[in-house]
């Protein structure tokens, strides 16, 4: 009898309500209410309405996170898409999931807002040959995948970073200003990698751009 309720075209879900599936309870007591003769009705049963809700919570969570984390589609053209695929093979050794990259590449070129950026950055779509070679510079500065698994994590904003004028510049500075080079660089990359992103100094005149500022350093 259950068989056929579930089977049942009457029995619709409209994918845009916010509604829940049916809870062993609620099937139970719908099957009981179906009896030969009678015309099975459509019954979706809103989430408040729920007393078992583990499996809604446990649905709506990661409905937020893969909502939080993943591109709009509709925001990418074809070959916008191709170029965003590619970005995420070049991640793919760092055993993300698809969320966390697309967060990842989200937060570091503009599609998802974040108070490193301020208002400066603008949406564009990340290219796999610039991503690739923030990774590569990175890779030589004595980082493993592991650490730059970690680096990405704290720090996913360096992947939009200009490589020339901040990651390379940066690097140059800490070793002539503070001698810090090698094993020192490396721990203090897996401590700070915003250090990298640096392009402010206010030598105490402030320029309201505190998260990009080597007064944090």
């Amino acid at each position: 009898m259950l068989g056929k309720l579930l089977a049942s075209p009457l029995l619709t879900f409209n994918p845009t309500a916010s509604f829940c599936p049916f809870s062993q309870h609620d099937l139970a007591g719908t099957a009981a209410a179906s009896t030969p003769g009678h015309v099975k009705s459509s019954y979706i049963v809103p989430v408040n309405h729920i007393s078992d809700t583990r499996f809604c919570i446990s649905t709506s969570k990661k409905w937020k996170l893969h909502s939080t984390a993943q591109i709009d589609n509709q925001v990418l053209n074809d070959e916008e898409k191709k170029m965003w695929d590619s970005c995420r093979q070049a991640l793919s050794s760092f055993k993300f999931s698809v969320e966390e990259e697309d967060k990842i590449l989200g937060k570091a070129f503009g599609y998802i807002h974040t108070p490193y950026w301020y208002e400066e950055r603008k949406k564009e779509v990340p290219q796999f040959e610039t991503v690739n070679e923030i990774l590569d510079y990175l890779r030589s500065l004595n980082l493993t995948d592991d650490d730059l698994c970690k680096v990405l994590k704290k720090f996913p904003e360096v992947l939009g970073c200009s490589l020339e004028d901040e990651l390379k510049n940066n690097v140059q500075v800490l070793s002539k200003q503070w001698g810090i080079e090698g094993k020192t660089l490396r721990n203090l990359l897996l401590r700070n990698p915003k250090v990298l992103g640096y392009n402010v100094d206010c030598k105490g005149d402030c320029e309201a751009k505190c998260t990009r500022c080597w007064a944090r350093f």
